[in-house]
């Protein structure tokens, strides 16, 4: 029900406001607190469509985990985390600090570049993957483009 999944949005984003929540399963005990049984993969999704972010003091929408809001949100990402970039074929390997690469790929994501055909990220290492090798390339440059 879409009442239901807005409600259960909601008290997500208070959760998290009012106190750390460091990782998916307490804030799944903290919902089950609040009468909201809810499964791991719902809670997955959720958390993605909240645009939330797990940094060191848990989990924060993807704006309160990143720079000021002078520059766009991927700009500030990559300013923040990025360390290195290695292409690989049609791959691009973005290496982070521990626990940057999950508000990185958010911010690969919300581009929505149609060359990117999919992100996946770890702790510390963001996989942009493109259909050719020239696609790589040509996110690379963009990528370094917004670092200058």
């Amino acid at each position: 029900m879409p009442e239901q999944k807005s409600y259960r949005h909601g008290q997500i984003l208070k959760l998290i406001a009012g106190e750390p929540v460091a990782n998916q399963d307490q804030l799944r005990r903290r919902l089950v607190e609040q009468g909201l049984r809810v499964t791991q993969a719902t809670l997955s999704r959720d958390i993605r469509e909240l645009g939330l972010v797990k940094t060191a003091k848990g989990y924060q929408p993807l704006a309160a985990a990143t720079a000021p809001a002078s520059q766009p949100a991927l700009a500030r990402g990559l300013r923040e985390f990025l360390r290195d970039v290695l292409p690989a074929q049609n791959l691009l390997v973005l290496k982070t600090p521990p626990g940057g690469a999950q508000p990185l790929a958010a911010a690969v994501d919300r581009e929505r570049w149609p060359e990117v055909l999919g992100t996946i990220a770890g702790d510390d290492t963001v996989l942009l993957i493109t259909e050719t090798r020239e696609a790589c390339l040509a996110i690379r440059k963009r990528i370094e483009d917004l670092l200058e």
